[in-house]
């Protein structure tokens, strides 16, 4: 605020005592607020949300702290210490002291200090929270302009010479911040502002300033930048790994999901088979089910469709090498319940730990034979005849369960146009009283006994499951017998 006692400018009228105390009312009111919803933040120092919100509340604080010294020295009017009854040429301004908020505010005490340094007579006054801020006894004295940078970092001693030489030899108001290190070894930041005191001559007469720590301010400022910096790169994590997650699906997949699978050799027994993905309402992206459909070296069909735990790349690189296993071992000739005993050894061994569901079969087009084993899976639906059967599922428990666990394999011969699906859980959405996944879908067996292709079937099922709201992802496979 510029000095009445500027050589070319007259006092300002003081405001309102009603409106400033007015603010200052407004200024107590919210500043308790804050403090309340402050204080009501838990801190998670693992959660990044939590700690920026904190320190948000805590910056509005300070900054709210600030802003009642400053209402309080408005409602004082001029500063402690002999006015002068006219702002005479040649007069020098008396130090400004600082005041503490009153009626339950934050205290302003050790944070607002004053100072002048008088250039005819080489006086100096402090205020006595100025001594404060600088954690020096009264005793020992002001410093002088030579004086002050000596408790100033090297770094910010060449933007206080700058300011105070501007201000002594071009009249020009001081406002800037540096840092001091006291004598007790504490890094305090300081903002000075003032002006010079021209005497009759217009020359500098003498200098005052008032000095605020900051230190509080400017802490909760970097900590909002930098819990804000934080979000942004947890965002940025969080994006690529979404998309490598995505990425890592695409190559591992099917590529004909969402579609039927390319016809299998010619044959009268040959299968058909489409199946489809159903997202997570919650995650689109999310992908922890899988199916897959692979014709194997002389002439049968591996069929498969399972769940793994995780989340997000743990999931994904979980699900691409099961798959890979998988695969490998069927194009090895290695029958499902045996398979399934070998995955189960694979993930109780690896170095990311994961619980699957999953159903292994293996079709032969010869005979029509369809062998399968299920690993804590749904077992599959047949539908024959206009109607649905759940097959009696052989033991077998979750992979990665147990170590050493055995899955026993069944085997049923198929007749020409039967019909079969595989799903995970999930194709119902939570909470759902119209019955169970296998209940819903063994329900649409007149609706199935109408289609002529397993493309036809698959759409059904999603039609009639497919808009359900889920909160986890889902797949369903059919597979028709041809003949």
């Amino acid at each position: 605020m510029p000095s009445p006692l500027f050589a070319d400018r007259s006092a300002p009228q003081p405001p309102e005592r009603g409106t400033v105390e007015a603010l200052i009312t407004q200024t107590r009111r919210l500043r308790g607020e804050v403090d309340a919803v402050r204080r009501d933040t838990e801190v998670d120092d693992d959660d990044t949300l939590w700690r920026w919100q904190r320190a948000l509340c805590d910056l509005a604080v300070h900054q709210l702290d600030d802003l009642g010294a400053h209402l309080e020295e408005l409602k004082a009017g001029r500063p402690d210490g002999p006015a002068p009854e006219e702002p005479a040429r040649g007069q020098h301004r008396a130090p400004r002291q600082g005041r503490e908020i009153q009626d339950g505010a934050a205290p302003a005490r050790g944070r607002i200090g004053s100072a002048e340094w008088n250039l005819l007579t080489d006086e100096v006054s402090w205020s006595d929270e100025l001594f404060e801020i600088f954690g020096r006894p009264p005793e020992s004295g002001p410093l002088s302009l030579d004086e002050l940078p000596s408790l100033v970092f090297a770094d910010d001693q060449t933007l206080l010479t700058a300011m105070v030489t501007g201000c002594l030899i071009d009249g020009r108001p001081m406002d800037g911040e540096f840092r001091i290190v006291r004598p007790d070894g504490r890094v305090r930041t300081l903002r000075m502002t003032g002006e010079p005191v021209l005497d009759a001559d217009g020359c500098t007469a003498s200098m005052w300033a008032v000095l605020r720590d900051i230190s509080e301010l400017r802490r909760s400022e970097r900590a909002v930048r930098d819990v804000r910096d934080s979000l942004h790169r947890e965002h940025h994590i969080a994006q690529t790994e979404r998309r490598l997650v995505v990425e890592l699906q695409e190559a591992v997949l099917p590529s004909w999901r969402g579609s039927s699978r390319p016809a299998a050799r010619s044959g009268p027994a040959a299968l058909d088979v489409a199946a489809r993905h159903l997202p997570s309402t919650a995650d689109p992206s999310a992908c922890r089910d899988w199916y897959d459909a692979l014709e194997l070296p002389g002439g049968d069909t591996l069929l498969t469709v399972g769940e793994l735990t995780g989340q997000d790349m743990a999931a994904a690189s979980s699900m691409a090498m099961t798959l890979g296993a998988l695969r490998g071992m069927a194009v090895a000739g290695i029958e499902p319940g045996a398979l399934l005993g070998h995955l189960n050894q694979l993930l109780d061994t690896s170095e990311r730990p994961a619980l699957g569901s999953v159903l292994c079969s293996r079709y032969n087009p010869r005979t029509r034979t369809f062998a399968w084993a299920q690993a804590g899976h749904p077992a599959p639906l047949l539908f024959r005849d206009g109607t649905g059967r759940v097959l009696t599922p052989p033991d077998g428990v979750l992979l990665g369960a147990t170590s050493g666990a055995a899955y026993e394999q069944a085997d049923i011969r198929l007749r020409p146009g039967d019909l079969l699906v595989l799903y995970t859980d999930g194709l119902t959405r939570d909470g759902d009283t119209t019955g169970t996944d296998r209940d819903r879908l063994l329900a649409l067996a007149p609706r199935l006994a109408g289609t002529r292709t397993a493309q036809e079937c698959a759409r059904a099922v999603v039609e009639e499951l497919g808009t359900s709201e889920r909160t986890d992802d889902a797949c369903v496979m059919a597979a028709r017998v041809g003949g």
